[in-house]
């Protein structure tokens, strides 16, 4: 066995060239937080016999679910249908107890900017809208909020790798803002040490129609979340593949054990 045929990353090969089941090297994260809105949560839709739609947050059919199942690991659903960066730095995520040390985790997945671009229509912003001294004094803007949560990660645990995932096309007029928004994540992943991009805008499928005929019912439909699962932990492979010093002590991440000091 060619184990380096295994663990590299080849030439020219894209994120989503090799698609795991198994988790991939996302396994070697045994605790991994999700925090997100209904996307994330494993929603579905109903209509009641007057054709009144329903929502319901269904987390055991979440792609952190499925990420953890096929790891093996403990994921954490740190979200809700509507959620937004703003909502869930000024008052969600305190009111579930989500920085509690008990729920400290290696990794973390965030998955925002429908609801907040879209549905709240709030403005993106820049790394201009960052205070590094002080959070809490970030503009009121989509960039301050979510660079809000990254923050108040690396507060409590400051060696917890983080990947953002940007929103994937759509094939209509709202790529443009997509688009601005995974920019702004990347940027964020230069603003951030150990901060990675989940970039479906550039290597997911179109969610066009096409698309949500077979996985889409308003929301994802069960294959749908599978299918992100799917990508999201192929991804993390790919990028420990790709940068395996930056990931040879995750076994260590919180507690105060350092194989040597990381830079």
């Amino acid at each position: 066995m060619d184990i380096y045929e295994y663990m590299s990353v080849k030439e020219n090969e894209k994120p989503l060239d090799r698609i795991v089941t198994d988790g991939g090297f996302c396994a070697i994260f045994r605790t991994i937080a999700c925090i997100g809105d209904s996307l994330s949560s494993g929603e579905f839709e109903s209509k009641t016999a007057d054709g009144t739609k329903r929502y319901h947050d269904f987390y055991e059919y979440s792609w952190g679910q499925f990420i953890g199942r096929s790891c093996g690991s403990k994921v954490y659903n740190f979200s809700v249908g509507g959620m937004t960066a703003k909502n869930y730095m000024e008052n969600f995520a305190d009111a579930h107890g989500f920085w509690g040390r008990d729920k400290l985790a290696q990794a973390y997945i965030i998955a925002m900017g429908v609801n907040d671009v879209f549905g709240r229509g709030q403005e993106i912003g820049s790394t201009t809208d960052i205070c590094r001294e002080d959070y809490t004094k970030n503009a009121d803007t989509f960039a301050g909020w979510y660079a809000r949560i990254i923050q108040k990660i690396k507060t409590l645990q400051p060696r917890a790798k983080i990947f953002l995932v940007s929103m994937p096309k759509g094939g209509d007029e709202k790529d443009e803002k997509r688009k601005k928004v995974r920019d702004l994540l990347e940027e964020f992943t230069k603003f951030f040490d150990r901060t990675y991009l989940i970039d479906l805008f550039t290597y997911a499928p179109v969610n066009d129609e096409s698309y949500a005929n077979k996985f889409r019912l308003g929301h994802m439909t069960p294959t749908g979340y599978v299918l992100t699962a799917r990508m999201i932990e192929s991804y993390i492979d790919y990028i420990i593949r790709k940068n395996p010093e930056d990931f040879n002590q995750v076994g260590l991440i919180g507690t105060d054990l350092y194989y040597q000091p990381e830079e």
